[in-house]
């Protein structure tokens, strides 16, 4: 797995540990891969018997990486023949990794939405051969695999175009300015994240709310309400479970991407 990662320039990982409940409870930063190669077997045996998650994030040098992550069984299918990784993370969720020679934020939004991937996914991942510990998998833990691999993979834009995965660009008109909202809710307080858990549709197994897209709607209210994206990604770390097992970068980017949306629905950054 790793050596697959390098295969697309990435050079230096970070590494988080997290807890059964999803506690972040180390970290280390800018790791080459040489270190890390070194040292995982020991570092995989001590995750293991401590019920800790291992979790690395690549720092890509070279072209764009796109996690598309909590996926099912079709479309990694799908997305196969332009990932350069696929992991199973658990039974019937899947996660694949795709390499663009140019990409930027929003095109990277665009194929998380039309490949009906997580679109909060904060480019860190479990290892192939690690524990997914989590409370709702115990006891019988199930451990990440690596399905597919094609290293050195890199494809372009038309590439992902063509093959039908990537969203079109929203084209929404204005409306009335964040400002306005902000001093209608004078921002007295928080919107109700239960209610966005409440009205959330139904994640992909339909036996509970999709609280990546309750997470979203929290967001993107509490922005419209005069809240930044800093101050909201804060509060989603104290009423998000899934917020609180993925840990800041979550929070953060689910937060950015609510911003980003509703300044392309208020008409700004076209």
């Amino acid at each position: 797995m790793l050596a697959v990662f390098a295969s697309v320039g990435v050079k230096h990982f970070d590494i988080t540990w997290t807890n059964v409940a999803g506690g972040k409870v180390a970290f280390r930063s800018n790791r080459t891969t040489d270190e890390l190669h070194g040292a995982l077997p020991r570092l995989l045996d001590d995750a293991a018997r401590q019920h800790r998650n291992f979790i690395i994030r690549p720092r890509s040098g070279g072209p764009a990486l796109i996690q598309l992550d909590d996926i099912d069984a079709a479309a990694e299918a799908r997305l196969r023949p332009v990932s350069f990784l696929t992991l199973r993370t658990s039974p019937g969720n899947y996660q694949a990794w795709v390499a663009v020679a140019e990409a930027d934020a929003d095109f990277a939004r665009r194929l998380r939405r039309g490949a009906g991937a997580d679109p909060s996914a904060s480019g860190a991942t479990r290892v192939s051969g690690s524990w997914n510990f989590k409370e709702k998998y115990a006891p019988a833990f199930p451990r990440v695999e690596t399905v597919h691999a094609d290293p050195g993979l890199v494809v372009t834009r038309a590439e992902l175009e063509a093959l039908g995965v990537v969203a079109p660009v929203e084209n929404i008109e204005p409306v009335s300015p964040p400002g306005r909202a902000s001093r209608r809710h004078g921002r007295r307080g928080w919107p109700s994240y239960q209610r966005c858990v409440q009205g959330a549709p139904q994640a992909r197994d339909g036996n509970r709310p999709d609280i990546s897209r309750a997470d979203f709607t929290f967001c993107l209210l509490a922005i419209d309400w005069g809240f930044s994206a800093e101050e909201t990604a804060a509060r989603l770390m104290e009423e998000s479970s899934k917020a609180k097992e993925n840990g800041e970068d979550y929070a953060r980017i689910t937060a950015e991407n609510a911003a980003a949306a509703l300044a392309r629905r208020h008409g700004q950054g076209r």
